[in-house]
């Protein structure tokens, strides 16, 4: 997150932390990529936190959706911490993730109220 205040309200973030794809394919990938294409919130983010960097590590269907939300301008960006400890950093940054430590950002978008998903 950058230092500026954003509209917290038109602003999603999605920290997703499953493990499970279908949850991935099914409600995360599916509103994430909606609510930019479909303008239903200026800024979107998605979080990926703990198990989910595992996952889209391995699979390269849903790494090419978060390609795509890239292109389209969703900002992703991963957990360090989970990244790190699943030793997956890299990988993620190849895939054009900001990997980064989140405690600081995440804690900022709940108190400046921006909306927030957890899946």
């Amino acid at each position: 997150m950058e230092d500026k205040l954003l509209d917290q309200d038109d602003h999603l973030v999605v920290l997703w932390t499953s493990g499970d794809r279908e949850v991935a394919e099914k409600m995360v990938f599916m509103y994430t990529l909606n609510s930019k294409l479909r303008e239903w919130w200026r800024d979107v983010t998605l979080i990926v936190w703990g198990p989910s960097s595992k996952l889209l590590s391995d699979d390269q269907a849903l790494q090419d959706q978060v390609k795509k939300m890239v292109e389209i301008g969703v900002e992703v960006v991963a957990c360090k911490a989970c990244a790190d400890q699943y030793g997956v950093s890299d990988r993620l940054v190849e895939l054009g993730i900001d990997v980064k430590f989140m405690g600081q950002p995440l804690t900022a978008y709940l108190k400046q109220g921006v909306k927030l998903i957890t899946i």
